[in-house]
């Protein structure tokens, strides 16, 4: 069956999401042990595992996770968009959850220092701003099939986060028709829901849609659920079981244009 229209998914699919982060931790977890003496991979590995225990304690965690939106991006959003008010209470959760995240990691390695912790709470927010990578091949698959086939981004987050990611790469946003976000639709992938929406945006039945994205669990689950042909990005060579099948998968995004042709 002819494909009129690609899917992406946005983090680690198109965007070097992980790499970007990774970076952040890494000055300020080395700002933090030269003022400290502590290791700073020791703090790093801290301050993820304090922020994820933070994270699922607050009651937004259930609509976090529906959305898609990780402990990690709560370490740098802001939430100022979205119509829930699970978003509002984001916001006003997030400056005390940065500093929380941070003081209680720096404690765990035995330096008890709210202060530090509350500077390392917005230095980590600034270095991940400055870092925002895409991977070599984005713009030349997305050359190749502009034009070609209806594009359209899928993408879980917050908005005003996701949108913060796409301003930091601005010649991305041109190639799609359409870009759906999570955190403004009110459900996220792998919901058959948001499939169907994006699906409907795009003027399309699912067998004339394919969806590319790193994650089984969110971008190839929920294009299997709705009968749309998946394939899984799996740049580390990532073990999967058989739980969730992609039609397809590939190593390098390059990959996606002889399946197309």
């Amino acid at each position: 069956m002819a494909k009129q229209a690609v899917l992406f998914d946005l983090d680690d699919t198109l965007l070097w999401d992980d790499r970007s982060v990774q970076e952040a931790f890494d000055a300020t977890c080395e700002a933090a042990a030269a003022l400290t003496g502590v290791d700073a991979k020791a703090l790093e590995e801290a301050v993820r595992r304090e922020a994820r225990a933070l994270y699922e304690s607050y009651e937004t965690f259930p609509f976090t996770k529906m959305i898609g939106i990780n402990p990690f991006e709560g370490l740098w959003a802001n939430f100022l968009e979205g119509e829930q008010e699970e978003f509002r209470k984001l916001q006003a959760l997030a400056p005390g959850y940065r500093k929380d995240a941070w003081t209680r990691g720096l404690k765990a390695l035995g330096v008890n220092d709210e202060a530090l912790g509350a500077e390392l709470a917005e230095q980590f927010p600034a270095e991940r701003r400055k870092r925002p990578y895409v991977y070599d091949e984005t713009f030349a698959v997305l050359n190749e099939l502009k034009g070609k086939y209806k594009l359209l981004l899928l993408t879980n987050g917050s908005p005003d986060l996701q949108r913060e990611k796409l301003a930091g790469v601005p010649d991305i946003v041109p190639y799609f028709d359409h870009i759906v976000i999570s955190g403004e639709f009110g459900k996220g992938k792998p919901s058959a829901d948001i499939f169907r929406h994006a699906l409907e945006r795009l003027g399309i039945e699912p067998e004339h849609g394919i969806m590319v994205g790193d994650k089984l669990t969110t971008d190839i689950l929920g294009a299997n659920t709705i009968g749309m042909t998946s394939v899984w990005v799996n740049r580390h060579g990532a073990m999967r079981t058989d739980d969730i099948i992609p039609t397809h998968e590939i190593k390098h995004l390059a990959e996606l244009l002889p399946l197309l042709a």
